[in-house]
């Protein structure tokens, strides 16, 4: 078998460890030094879905403007240009600049480019940072941030999917939009406070690997009008 080959490694901020970048042939993997693969490039089944399911929500949207936190592999923004028109706009937060480098470079054609396309905009920043700063300005938010809601990456993330950044989020939607949340599993605490800062949440179960593999969890979340 092929042995993996590490191209590249880059400190996450504020404390978040390291993020190391693997090629095997045509196989990549992101990992965090000391605690294991994070994303993989064979197994995106989920990350396809969290885009899917939410802008068969917005069909009815005129010019949707999305916000997706977390770059990854790029596949979750591919999914959302597929499935979005021509005026469009999908704003990427990413924090880890290294991480917008792998997907500029060799990265970047698993997901068949999806930073080339004209309706993508890339801010290298903690999601987090939009998310206080804007208000009514959005249709979607899609976090594929961390492991969810049970973080592994950094502390500051706790914030995110906390009673704060659940409100932060509200407030950033405009009216009857879109929470849509990434997590490695399932989280019932996560689910009731979705409800409490005002959200209309589902739970939905997703496979890694579109019909087989470990089931993912998305909860889509409303804001209601």
């Amino acid at each position: 078998m092929i042995p993996w080959k590490l191209l590249d490694r880059a400190p996450v901020p504020g404390g978040g460890g390291e993020l190391l970048l693997y090629r095997r042939g045509e196989e990549f993997s992101i990992r965090i030094a000391g605690r294991g693969e994070l994303m993989n490039s064979r197994v995106h089944g989920s990350e396809d879905a969290l885009a899917a399911l939410t802008c068969a929500r917005l069909v009815e949207r005129e010019r949707p403007r999305l916000l997706i936190g977390g770059l990854g592999m790029g596949f979750t923004l591919a999914a959302a240009l597929r499935e979005l028109g021509p005026d469009a706009e999908v704003v990427v937060a990413e924090l880890v600049p290294a991480v917008v480098a792998w997907n500029r470079g060799a990265l970047g054609a698993q997901a068949g480019n999806p930073l080339l396309d004209a309706r993508t905009t890339v801010r290298e920043i903690d999601v987090a940072h939009i998310l206080r700063a804007e208000r009514n300005a959005f249709d979607a938010i899609l976090l594929d941030v961390d492991n969810g809601p049970e973080g592994l990456t950094r502390d500051a993330n706790d914030w995110l999917y906390g009673n704060g950044g659940l409100a932060a989020a509200f407030a950033a939607l405009r009216a009857g939009g879109l929470l849509a949340v990434w997590s490695a599993g399932g989280d019932r605490d996560f689910t009731d406070r979705l409800r409490r800062t005002g959200f209309e949440a589902e739970e939905i179960r997703v496979r890694a690997r579109k019909s087989k593999g470990a089931r993912h969890v998305i909860w889509l979340a409303r804001r209601n009008p």
